[in-house]
C-alpha cells in the first residue's frame, strides 16, 4: 500500500485528444481522493521518472507511426543505450493509447512506449489499452471499462478512508480568475507574461490565391509569406501556424458570458505546479481568449458535459446533460455531437438555462485551447529566398445542421489578406531529401504534392535531375495543382511527371494505376539506381493502394514471392528509402 502518494498522468498529443483523456483520468482519481497530477510530457523532466511510483501514460500516434512533437525528447531519452535494464524497476505504469485504425501503423507509439518501459524493468498495472478514433463511440469505447479497471487497481496501491466525491458535486476549477485593470506586485508574480507575436517570428502574407477552378467542389489556396532572412528551413519541413476564431463566432460566444469582456485578468492555479495556459497574450482579456485561445468551434468531448451539467438551472436540460456523461448515453451523445459535428458554441446556445450559470473560471476546464496546425512547406528557399509557401485545402462540408461545417485553420488562412502578419514556427517534417543525388519517386495526389514542389525546386536549383512525380486529382482543367511549375521543370529536364485525372474519363484512374503502368522504370529506379520513394497525402485509401502497386512491381520485376516483396518494401522503409507523410 502507498499512502499520501500521487499518480502522475503524462500525456503526449498533437491534437488535444490525449490531454482530454488525461484530464478525465485525473478527475476520476480526484473523486476517489487520490492525488493526480496531469502534465504535458514535454514539460516533465524525464530524469525525474526514477523518483516516480505510479505513472499513467496517455499518448497518441501521429502520421505514419510518428511520435507527437511533445513526446520526442522524452522518447529519445528512454532509448538511451546507457540506461540500465532495471532503471525503472520501482515504477508501476499503464499506457492508454489513442490512434486511428484507418492508419497502417495503428497506435504504434503506445505499443513502443509500453515495450520500452517493460525493458527498463517497470511493472505494468493495467495491460496496454488501445483507443480507436474510428469506433462509433471513439475512445470512450475502451476508456469506460479501463477506468473501472483503474479503480480496482488503485485499491491495491492506496489506503483511502474517505468515500468518493459524489458525481453530482463539481470538482474545484483548475484555475481561479482575478479581474483587475492593474495588478499588485504579488498578483503579477503569479502571472507569466506570454505574447505569441514576440515568442515566435512573424510572416507577412504576400499573396493568397485560389488555385482550383471556381466551379470545383474543393477550394485550394496557395499562400506566399515573406519571412526574415535569418530563418532557414529545408525541403520537407513544416510550417506551424496558430489560427483564430472567426469574428462573428467570437461575438456570438461573448454574448453568452456575464463577465467583463475587456478587463484584464490573471489565472491562479488551484494546485501548485500546474502550468498556466499559453493565451495570446497573457495577462489578457476575455475577448482575447475568445479570439485566440478557446477552441469554441471544436466538437465537445464527453468531459465537457461532465463539468457543464453541474451548473444547469433547468431540470430538463440537466437530465439531458447528465445522460451525455453516462456510458449508456454515449450513443445519444455521438448522435448529438459527433455525427453532425456540432460545435461547443452551438452546444452552449442549445442549453440557455445552463450556459449563463457556468462560472468563467470553469471554461478553462471545459473548452480546449486552439491547437497550432502544421502544413508542409510548398517551396524551397533556393527558389524563393525569404519566403515560404503553403498549399491549403479549405475544409467545408454539410451535415444535417443548417450551417455548413468549416475547418478552423483552413478557412482562417483562406480569408487572410495580403499584408497580414502571423506568428509561425518551423519544424522537421516526417520526410526529407536524400543526402546523395539518387533518383526520387514522389507520389503526391491533391495537396500531397506540396512538399514535392519544395523537393523539385531545391534539386532543380542544384541541377539535380532524376525527379519523378506521380500526381493525381479529379480534373486536369480544375485541380491540376502547380501545373505550371511542373511543366516548366519538365521542359528543363528536371522532372518527369505522370498524371492521373480520375474523373476525366469513364474509368477512374488513380496514382497507383500510373505506378503499376510504369513497373520496369520504377523497378530500375529503386533496385539499380537506389532511388528513394516518397508518399504524401490523405491517409484513407491512397497509401495502401500505392503500397500494393509497389509490392506487385517488386514481385513481378524482381521475380520474388509475395512475402519476399513485402519484406523488400519493409527494408526500404527501414533504410528511409520509402518515406510516408499522411494525414486524416
Amino acid at each position: 500500500m502507498i499512502s499520501n502518494e500521487k499518480v502522475l498522468i503524462l500525456f503526449g498529443t498533437q491534437t488535444g485528444n490525449s490531454e482530454d483523456v488525461a484530464d478525465r483520468i485525473g478527475r476520476y482519481l480526484t473523486r476517489m481522493h487520490i492525488k493526480a497530477q496531469v502534465v504535458d510530457i514535454n514539460e516533465y523532466a524525464v530524469t525525474n521518472l526514477v523518483n516516480e511510483s505510479l505513472v499513467i501514460f496517455v499518448c497518441s500516434t501521429t502520421g505514419n507511426g510518428e511520435f507527437p512533437d511533445n513526446m520526442k525528447l522524452f522518447w529519445n531519452f528512454l532509448l538511451r543505450k546507457n540506461l540500465p535494464n532495471n532503471s525503472l524497476a520501482h515504477l508501476h505504469f499503464s499506457v492508454f493509447g489513442l490512434g486511428d485504425s484507418s492508419y497502417e501503423k495503428f497506435n504504434v507509439v503506445s505499443k513502443k512506449l509500453s515495450k520500452r518501459l517493460l525493458q527498463l524493468g517497470a511493472k505494468e498495472m493495467i495491460p496496454l489499452t488501445l483507443g480507436d478514433d474510428q469506433h462509433e463511440l471513439g475512445y470512450d469505447a475502451v476508456l469506460d471499462p479501463w477506468l473501472l479497471n483503474l479503480k480496482n487497481t488503485m485499491k491495491s496501491f492506496f489506503i483511502v478512508s474517505d468515500p468518493p466525491i459524489p458525481e453530482d458535486v463539481p470538482l474545484p476549477p483548475r484555475y481561479r480568475v482575478e479581474f483587475c485593470d492593474k495588478f499588485s506586485s504579488a498578483d503579477e508574480s503569479q502571472s507569466t507574461t506570454f505574447d505569441r507575436n514576440k515568442s515566435f517570428p512573424l510572416a507577412t502574407l504576400k499573396r493568397n490565391e485560389r488555385v482550383t477552378a471556381d466551379d470545383h467542389f474543393q477550394a485550394v489556396h496557395h499562400l506566399e509569406f515573406e519571412i526574415d532572412s535569418t530563418i532557414h528551413y529545408d525541403p520537407g519541413d513544416v510550417a506551424v501556424v496558430w489560427p483564430e476564431n472567426p469574428p462573428e463566432d467570437v461575438e456570438d460566444f461573448l454574448s453568452l458570458l456575464n463577465v467583463p469582456l475587456d478587463t484584464n485578468f490573471i489565472l491562479i492555479p488551484s494546485v501548485v505546479n500546474v502550468p498556466l495556459p499559453k493565451i495570446n497574450s497573457y495577462p489578457c482579456t476575455v475577448r482575447q481568449c475568445a479570439i485566440s485561445y478557446f477552441d469554441i468551434l471544436s466538437v465537445p468531448r464527453r468531459s465537457f458535459f461532465e463539468v457543464f451539467h453541474h451548473f444547469s438551472q433547468d431540470e430538463l436540460e440537466k437530465e439531458k446533460l447528465v445522460e451525455f456523461t453516462t456510458a449508456a448515453g454515449q450513443e445519444e451523445l455521438y448522435d448529438y455531437c459527433n455525427r453532425p459535428r456540432r460545435t461547443i458554441l452551438e452546444v452552449l446556445k442549445d442549453f440557455p438555462h445552463t450556459t449563463p450559470h457556468i462560472p468563467f473560471e470553469y471554461l478553462f476546464d471545459v473548452i480546449p485551447s486552439i491547437r497550432p496546425r502544421s502544413f508542409s512547406i510548398a517551396s524551397a528557399l533556393k527558389a524563393h529566398p525569404q519566403e515560404f509557401h503553403l498549399l491549403v485545402a479549405v475544409v467545408q462540408y454539410k451535415t444535417r445542421l443548417r450551417k455548413p461545417r468549416q475547418g478552423l485553420c483552413s478557412n482562417w488562412l483562406a480569408k487572410l489578406k495580403p499584408g497580414a502578419m502571423i506568428p509561425f514556427s518551423i519544424k522537421k517534417g516526417s520526410i526529407a531529401l536524400p543526402e546523395t543525388n539518387v533518383p526520387i519517386i514522389m507520389i503526391g495526389p491533391g495537396t500531397g504534392c506540396a512538399p514535392f514542389k519544395a523537393f523539385t525546386e531545391d534539386r532543380a536549383a542544384a541541377a539535380i535531375g532524376d525527379n519523378y512525380l506521380f500526381f493525381g486529382c479529379r480534373y486536369k482543367a480544375k485541380d491540376f495543382l502547380f501545373s505550371e511549375t511542373w511543366l516548366e521543370l519538365c521542359k528543363k529536364k528536371m522532372l518527369t511527371i505522370f498524371t492521373a485525372f480520375s474523373r476525366d474519363q469513364d474509368d477512374k484512374i488513380y496514382v497507383q494505376h500510373r505506378i503499376a503502368e510504369n513497373g520496369p522504370l520504377v523497378w530500375d529506379l529503386i533496385q539499380n539506381k537506389k532511388g528513394v520513394i516518397y508518399v504524401a497525402g490523405n491517409a484513407k485509401q491512397m497509401p495502401q493502394g500505392v503500397k500494393d502497386s509497389f509490392v506487385k512491381i517488386i514481385k513481378k520485376e524482381g521475380n520474388l514471392t509475395e512475402e519476399e516483396s513485402l519484406k523488400y518494401l519493409q527494408t526500404l522503409e527501414h533504410m528511409k528509402r520509402y518515406q510516408i507523410e499522411t494525414w486524416a
